[in-house]
């Protein structure tokens, strides 16, 4: 297995930090490859600028739109994105790992998602008849996603009637509109919650739910989210009818 661990916390002493060392030791002592992407480490540039598109800088072209070649496919790219496209390639598997900052992730994640996932690799794809391959088709079909998320917030408070709101919903558009949408299978989610007071027994059991998470990366059942081109939404890419009648959100959006 090759594991692609995106790390997106500003200190490596942190619980965040510590979990990432245990799971990556976890991992290489089952006989995964693994290659990270530290980004605060890497000093990762989050903001999408012309320099990021070579000789092609400045043109309309490369944005949503466009009907030209990417920079992807012209070799524009800046080397630092060309590296991490490397890793997405070559990994089978890949971890999200963050804290929860203001319902979402760090700004450097954000920023990584904004420039990595590029025309014709996140999305831009176009199938033989034509569809746009998205929502569990796309480049990264095939692959399997994890996030692993810290958050203060006690575990109650992200369940389905909690205060914050129920932790899938929270990362909908990252699970659902990111890595869903790239062709990625999304495999639920691990929150550790209360991250602001551990205690060592704390640490020690989140530490095992990892290792155990981390054990069965390739045999958990991934989210049921839908296929766009499966024939549950119409032309319109609205859910059919007679699909979760009566219903609207974010759940209409799970099989089953």
């Amino acid at each position: 297995m090759n594991v692609l661990w995106i790390f997106a916390h500003p200190e490596p002493r942190s619980l965040g930090g510590s979990l990432r060392d245990e799971g990556v030791r976890t991992l290489r002592a089952q006989g995964a490859d693994v290659r990270e992407s530290d980004l605060y480490a890497m000093k990762w540039n989050p903001v999408v600028d012309a320099d990021d598109f070579g000789s092609a800088a400045g043109s309309d072209r490369l944005f949503v739109g466009s009907t030209s070649k990417s920079a992807l496919q012209t070799g524009e790219l800046s080397a630092d994105i060309r590296a991490e496209h490397e890793k997405l390639a070559w990994a089978d598997t890949v971890i999200v790992q963050f804290p929860l900052w203001w319902y979402g992730m760090p700004a450097i994640l954000k920023g990584w998602f904004d420039r990595v996932f590029v025309k014709g690799l996140g999305y831009g794809i176009q199938r033989p008849d034509g569809r746009t391959a998205r929502y569990g088709e796309g480049t990264m079909n095939g692959k399997r996603a994890m996030v692993v998320l810290t958050t203060g917030s006690p575990e109650a408070a992200v369940g389905p009637r909690g205060v914050n709101g129920e932790i899938n919903e929270i990362l909908f558009p990252l699970q659902h509109g990111a890595l869903w949408y790239t062709g990625m299978s999304v495999l639920p989610p691990l929150t550790i919650c209360g991250a602001d007071r551990f205690s060592p027994e704390q640490y020690d059991a989140a530490a095992e739910a990892l290792r155990e998470r981390l054990r069965t990366l390739s045999t958990q059942d991934p989210i049921p989210f839908r296929h766009q081109n499966g024939g549950d939404y119409d032309d319109s890419l609205v859910l059919r009818d007679e699909l979760a009648p009566g219903r609207s959100g974010i759940g209409v959006h799970l099989a089953g």
